[in-house]
């Protein structure tokens, strides 16, 4: 219902033509390449595959085709990881649509956009402390893992993942690992 409403009001623009919509992630670089596209919309969270993990495939596929997300996680992590994914746009769904389309038309001629209160809170915050092994480990131990269940399933020893997890806990000032789970996610970071 979102997804048609941006889309009937971004038609209204006289500039803006939407040639195609999908409602999962791993559509989106079919659809691209089925239509003559110029930029892709998308947001974080979306079934099949993340928007993040979407635009990064879309950068590397399609390298000319502009990517633009929008989303409700207006949090700092996801906004640098957006960009780090090859996004030249981050914008909050909260913002007015004439902004969304203004901010498409930017994107066209080259600029990127940041939510400027996003930009701010990004550099206020700083950069994501956990590694990528880090962020792996802590991801995968969301679902209650034990450690040796983990150690299995990322093919790593009891101590490699014990010593993984205790770093992500004290990187996120967290008192546990579920605990670390929650402000890593809050932040953006997983």
């Amino acid at each position: 219902m979102v997804r048609e409403a941006l889309a009937a009001l971004l038609g209204l623009e006289d500039d803006i033509e939407v040639v195609a919509q999908v409602s999962r992630g791993d559509e989106v670089l079919g659809a691209a390449r089925a239509h003559d596209l110029d930029v892709v919309l998308l947001d974080i969270e979306m079934p099949g595959m993340t928007g993040l993990d979407a635009a990064a495939l879309v950068r590397r596929e399609l390298p000319a085709l502009k990517v633009v997300i929008l989303t409700t996680f207006g949090r700092p992590g996801y906004m640098r990881r957006a960009m780090e994914s090859g996004a030249e746009a981050f914008l909050v769904k909260d913002a007015p649509a004439a902004q969304l389309a203004d901010a498409l038309r930017r994107v066209l001629r080259g600029e990127r956009v940041i939510d400027p209160g996003l930009a701010a809170a990004a550099l206020a915050e700083g950069a994501n402390p956990l590694t990528d092994r880090e962020r792996s480990v802590l991801r995968a131990s969301a679902d209650g893992s034990t450690n040796a269940e983990l150690a299995r399933a990322l093919h790593l020893s009891n101590g490699t993942v014990r010593n993984y997890l205790s770093t992500a806990i004290q990187k996120t000032g967290a008192r546990n690992r579920a605990e670390a789970v929650r402000i890593a996610r809050d932040k953006g970071w997983l």
